[in-house]
């Protein structure tokens, strides 16, 4: 599984983003981390069960398009069709784990590729009924 790039560096952009926005201006503990993630997976369901998915309409510029450093519009477009949907929430989720792995100098891609190949090795469903 050599397809799997990008994650470390990504992780190490995202914990200096949350560095400068105050989130590291002293040590965090693994367990706050962590229940920050089970947080935004909560949150992902919570999406999920009021139904709240991005939908973008026909009529508004595409998303590919938007760019929310600069323009307002854009801003108020994510804040209207994307924010606190599944996705974003899915989103957030990887956020909080590539902050985890920048902060504690994680190889998750070399730890990613690891398992995968070991769960290639396991039985059927692991071995469990589900």
């Amino acid at each position: 599984m050599n397809e799997i790039q990008g994650l470390n560096k990504a992780s190490k952009m995202v914990f200096e983003d949350n560095k400068k926005k105050g989130f590291w201006d002293k040590e965090r503990e693994t367990g706050t981390l962590l229940m920050l993630i089970v947080s935004e997976v909560a949150e992902t369901l919570e999406a999920d069960r009021k139904d709240r998915f991005t939908n973008v309409p026909e009529n508004v510029v595409w998303k590919e398009d938007w760019d929310i450093g600069e323009k307002s519009s854009d801003v108020t477009n994510f804040e209207t069709y994307v924010k606190d949907t599944f996705e974003d929430e899915i989103a957030d989720t990887f956020i909080r784990l590539m902050d985890l792995c920048g902060a504690r100098g994680i190889d998750i891609e070399w730890h990613i590729k690891q398992k995968l190949a070991y769960n290639r090795t396991r039985a059927k469903k692991h071995g469990k009924n589900y």
